[in-house]
């Protein structure tokens, strides 16, 4: 009897400390050992052993996720360990629109042969058709290409 609850307690803190580690691998290990303590106990006790154990592995494991996922994000150590903040840059790309072919564009960083370009004061994603340019060198839009320009050099 010691050793289904001693293993079900090591499940248990298998399944808890799992939110520590990126994977589920202590999830699963904690899980089998659970199913271990199953096996224990109908090793040990019989049908009626199981017909306990396996409720009550399940009332474990059901328990031990709902306070991981419910109960902890709400308490201070849990809102540690959750990242709330964002970088703050746009989530889309700045939509490119036709007028911008033939215009004037300089270089913001080197193009290798991709990176950035100011346009009529907009920062744009363009592709140097023209190979490397370096930064600040001025460019000309020729063409657009899904979200960013397809640029040459003057």
């Amino acid at each position: 009897m010691i050793a289904i609850l001693l293993l079900f307690l090591v499940g248990v803190v298998l399944l808890a400390s799992d939110i520590f580690v990126a994977s589920f691998l202590l999830a699963v290990f904690g899980c089998v050992v659970m199913l271990v303590g199953c096996a224990v106990a109908y090793r040990d006790f019989g049908a009626w052993g199981v017909l306990i154990a396996a409720p009550v592995a399940l009332a474990l494991l059901g328990g031990t996720i709902y306070v991981e996922l419910v109960l902890l994000p709400k308490t201070l150590f849990g809102r540690g360990l959750v990242v709330r903040s964002t970088s703050g840059a746009a989530q889309q790309p700045v939509a490119v629109s036709a007028d911008v072919v033939g215009k004037a564009a300089v270089a913001l960083t080197t193009l290798a042969p991709s990176g950035y370009v100011l346009v009529d004061g907009r920062r744009y994603e363009a592709f140097c058709q023209s190979g490397l340019a370096a930064k600040d060198s001025p460019l000309r839009v020729t063409g657009l290409d899904n979200f960013r320009l397809i640029v040459s050099r003057l």
